[in-house]
């Protein structure tokens, strides 16, 4: 592991699962003392599988959310697009959530509840 600049034997015999509760102590210890964006440094643009822990205020502006267009903002609150992604098949986009009680009406009618049924259910408040 050169790029986390861990030479330890021990780390050889990662595979061994009675010894990881030592290399995860062992390893904690290797972390602690860079902040993400120094072991981002570290490890960007090497063949080491990494990534860093975002937060969501964070998360849509990074370089590879922001190539794959992985967030869009609808009514301005963010969220994430639509995936999995194809070439020629455009997903529909997500919508604002309807308003409390949008849709009694044609949830009621797919219930089976007749017009006269759905009309005392409004004038007695139900609805």
């Amino acid at each position: 592991m050169k790029h986390a600049e861990i030479s330890d034997p021990e780390f050889f015999d990662h595979m061994d699962k009675q010894k990881w509760p030592k290399l995860i102590e062992k390893l904690a210890d290797i972390f602690k003392p860079k902040s993400r964006d120094e072991w981002c440094a570290i490890m960007e643009g090497s063949d080491v599988c990494f990534t860093s822990v975002l937060s969501m205020s964070e998360v849509a502006d990074h370089p590879h959310n922001k190539a794959r267009k992985s967030f869009i903002e609808v009514d301005g609150i963010l969220q994430t697009a639509p995936a999995p992604k194809f070439s020629r098949t455009q997903p529909d986009l997500p919508t604002p959530p309807p308003i409390i009680g949008e849709h009694n009406e044609s949830a009621l009618k797919d219930w089976g509840f007749s017009d006269h049924e759905i009309h005392e259910l409004k004038r007695s408040a139900a609805i």
